[in-house]
């Protein structure tokens, strides 16, 4: 049986040597400082025990204010030796097992309006935005002045020299979920040189990454999570027409651009999921079929991929199958509707998934995600996230305190 997912692909003059991404999952489990933790360090352990091409590290805050959380990692000089060990062991660990050491890449991020550093939402914002604000017109919002957008490319660039240090292959200026620099690209009505029109709208964005680009080592690469569309009403999202119908001119715009900018891998998502959580997440319990979410994956992706074939794409929503997924990413690769295919839930519930199929054709129905979102439940309560169900022993003490309110 022949298996796509297991070919090699070129990028940045690098080889991955297989198709599968771990895609970034935040686990909101670093210590107080930003540092790597040691359920940190498990969790990438693990991943690394995978034998996957890519694996995508989680947000890494740019700067304090603009954490998510309180244990988002936060990469600096008191932390940097911590990202530096657990990327060698994870280098180390994969080269003992596979022969290859997977190409790592770090989510650099500003929460924007998602900003939590100290547990209270303290959200740094483009622009108001009265139909994500609904119930929250009080919270303490702070507009992203021009000035501050013209630090916070500073804190990229500087930020970039502490990457190259600690030994990341690429850096994602990430841009995605409604956090800034994707709010930023449906600031419309926003004055000023960051907001109104298209290239306005994506001046922070491009900015950023050719700070970054500009820190890189010879053997280092720039890339992004790129959000595709909002599908939120006119004014209000981006990658959408006035009748909330899906549009993609900006989205290509967009790629198209970046391709200019040397960039030849982008991991494609859709979507705000702290409003719509089913949107790139299909799940249960969700307002439509979970069949009808991933279908939008694929038709948006395979739309864009096709309108950029110089450019490597990353599917995501791919743990939806579940003991299906590993077919279901061969059709992406097969359909050409992608180039990589991205894993997000079921690496936390199954990060052996990969070799399962390689050995035996097929994974193991009772180790695989079952889409409960307890992961994600762990989070929105402000605990760090992992697999209730698949790696109970470790997180479903955290559930029952934090979400179940029980006291053991």
């Amino acid at each position: 049986m022949t298996m796509l997912v297991n070919k090699k692909l070129l990028i940045y003059g690098k080889t991955l040597q297989n198709r599968v991404v771990f895609q970034p999952m935040e686990g909101c489990d670093g210590e107080l400082n930003g540092a790597v933790s040691d359920l940190t360090y498990r969790r990438y352990m693990r991943f690394a025990e995978s034998g996957a091409g890519l694996i995508w590290f989680e947000a890494v805050a740019v700067s304090g204010e603009c954490r998510a959380n309180p244990r988002q990692l936060f990469l600096n000089d008191n932390t940097k030796e911590s990202f530096k060990k657990l990327l060698d062991d994870m280098r180390k660990k994969s080269i003992e097992m596979y022969g290859f050491a997977p190409i790592i890449v770090m989510q650099m991020t500003n929460s924007g309006r998602w900003s939590k550093p100290n547990g209270t939402p303290e959200p740094i914002i483009a622009y108001h935005n009265k139909h994500w604000e609904i119930g929250k017109e009080n919270l303490p919002y702070t507009i992203a002045t021009d000035e501050y957008c013209e630090g916070i490319v500073e804190k990229y660039r500087k930020k970039t020299l502490l990457a190259k240090e600690v030994g990341f292959d690429g850096i994602d200026v990430k841009c995605c979920h409604g956090y800034l620099f994707d709010e930023f690209l449906s600031a419309f009505d926003r004055k000023g040189k960051y907001g109104g029109s298209l290239e306005n709208r994506t001046r922070l964005f491009f900015d950023c990454i050719d700070a970054v680009k500009s820190n890189l080592s010879e053997d280092m690469f720039v890339t992004t999570r790129l959000n595709a569309c909002d599908n939120f009403p006119y004014p209000y999202g981006f990658g959408v027409d006035k009748n909330n119908n899906i549009d993609l001119s900006e989205t290509n715009w967009i790629i198209k651009k970046l391709k200019g900018k040397g960039i030849e891998l982008i991991n494609i998502t859709l979507g705000n999921p702290y409003l719509i959580p089913h949107i790139n997440r299909p799940c249960m319990n969700a307002p439509e079929k979970g069949e009808e979410g991933l279908a939008r994956i694929y038709k948006v992706t395979k739309e864009l991929q096709k309108a950029n074939p110089d450019i490597s794409l990353i599917a995501s929503g791919l743990s939806y199958p579940a003991e299906n997924c590993m077919e279901y990413a061969e059709k992406i690769l097969e359909d050409n509707v992608a180039k990589l295919v991205g894993f997000g839930r079921m690496t936390l519930a199954y990060p052996q998934f990969y070799q399962d199929y390689l050995k035996n054709g097929k994974l193991e129905k009772n180790k695989c995600c079952i889409k409960c979102s307890k992961c994600t439940e762990l989070m929105r309560n402000g605990t760090v996230a992992g697999c209730v169900i698949r790696d109970s022993e470790k997180y479903m003490p955290y559930y029952r305190k934090y979400v179940l309110k029980k006291e053991d």
